[in-house]
């Protein structure tokens, strides 16, 4: 063998141990096997996909072969007893295809918690209502001495009839109920013992904001003992983060209470949270209910009508509001009221206040399938918020005659002062 066949014989075995031997080799090929394994796996189970496809669609058409065949038995069955006509058969083809197009345009069934019949609730809301008496005043004038003189029947006795006929009434409950000695620094501070929660029940009053500048008189204590006070007499309480759903006939009503004194349009969010809480309990009417402006003031600043018509904005069905002492206007706006001031009511915070004009707002709502009827039926009931004509001495009473007559004059003349939505001026800021 000479050198150039040694060469040969070299580089042939060289480039059989670059394929034939080595870990190279060995991974190549188990690489190689493996590819053509799952390639192989993939074109069965394509296979044996598209023999269970067809198996499905077979015996889906068997199926609908027999259903065809046993409706069309039906039918020669029914047209030979004469007692199905083609007509009928066609109409109820029609109605059944018409039902299908209405789920497929998004039109669902009747809400089942909605009345079968149609429900009408009157819910009547009143303004402040100071159910006790400042350590400073004369106590031989305050309210504190009226109820130990004629008992808790006689603060309402007057507007008693009118709670009784209704199916909610609503009061600002302004004061504490508690024997805390722990007084705030503050102006004006009231409170009365717990056994004057019996006013409100003598006078047929249901439910009561709490969220207002009088609330925590005495401390935290003092909120605490009001709480348990209005509890044990069964009394509905709502206000600041505290909802309340009342269900009346059968009909969920939501109630809100929001204190803006402090934080003026910085209660937005709450509102919004609080509108939104009592709409997942359920609530098919929402009542928001604020402790809002300056006092003495007869129009509403912007920070009210701000907040009144985002609570509309927001799902509420009625908004009422007090704490200017005074009556504000109403504005309806996209057809819900919003009652800017109530004015004060059963008030025991002045013997000798400049203005005692107030009212009792009423509104009528009806529930049906459809829901919330877009009706709007109100009434308005003039009050004054004494029986005396020359002081207060706290028997709200419904007003007659020309006295009527002119404080409903008021009401509608300021209610012309109320700037239109879009056109209000810069807010003011309430007072404490």
């Amino acid at each position: 063998m000479n050198d150039t066949q040694k060469k040969k014989r070299n580089n042939r075995s060289k480039s059989g141990s670059k394929y034939k031997t080595g870990k190279n080799s060995r991974q190549n090929l188990y690489r190689k096997s493996r590819y053509y394994q799952k390639q192989r796996q993939k074109r069965l189970r394509i296979l044996f996909g598209g023999a269970v496809v067809l198996l499905l669609i077979l015996l889906a058409l068997i199926v609908r072969g027999c259903s065809q065949k046993k409706q069309d038995l039906a039918e020669v069955s029914s047209d030979s007893a004469g007692t199905v006509s083609t007509t009928n058969a066609e109409n109820e083809k029609g109605s059944d295809f018409e039902k299908k197009s209405q789920d497929t345009d998004g039109e669902s069934e009747a809400d089942p918690s909605l009345p079968k019949e149609p429900v009408s609730l009157t819910v009547s809301v009143v303004g402040d209502c100071t159910l006790g008496t400042d350590e400073n005043f004369d106590y031989d004038t305050s309210l504190n001495a009226y109820y130990e003189s004629y008992g808790a029947d006689y603060f309402f006795a007057n507007v008693k009839s009118i709670f009784s006929a209704d199916d909610l009434t609503i009061a600002n409950f302004e004061g504490t109920l508690t024997d805390s000695e722990a007084r705030e620094d503050k102006q004006f501070a009231f409170k009365a013992p717990a056994e004057f929660a019996d006013i409100l029940t003598a006078g047929s009053i249901e439910a009561v904001n709490t969220a207002n500048n009088h609330s925590h008189d005495y401390g935290e204590q003092s909120f605490s003992d009001t709480m348990a006070a209005l509890d044990s007499r069964g009394i509905v309480h709502f206000g600041y983060d505290e909802t309340a759903v009342m269900e009346i006939k059968g009909v969920k009503v939501g109630l809100v209470g929001i204190y803006e004194l402090n934080d003026h349009l910085g209660r937005e969010e709450q509102l919004k949270q609080n509108i939104a809480k009592v709409k997942e309990d359920g609530a098919q009417i929402i009542i928001v209910i604020f402790h809002w402006g300056n006092e003495k003031e007869e129009v509403p600043d912007s920070n009210q009508t701000t907040l009144g018509r985002l609570a509309i904005d927001e799902g509420a069905d009625l908004v009422c509001g007090h704490h200017p002492h005074v009556l504000q206007g109403i504005e309806e706006y996209k057809g819900k009221n919003i009652v800017y001031s109530l004015g004060n009511f059963c008030f025991g915070g002045n013997s000798y206040p400049s203005d005692m004009d107030s009212m009792i707002f009423q509104q009528t709502f009806t529930v049906d399938q459809n829901g919330l009827k877009e009706d709007n039926v109100t009434n308005i009931i003039p009050c004054s918020i004494s029986s005396d004509y020359d002081y207060n001495n706290y028997q709200p009473t419904p007003a007659e005659g020309e006295e009527a007559d002119r404080i409903l004059q008021k009401i509608n003349e300021r209610s012309s002062w109320i700037p239109t939505a879009g056109n209000t001026g810069e807010g003011d800021t309430g007072s404490e």
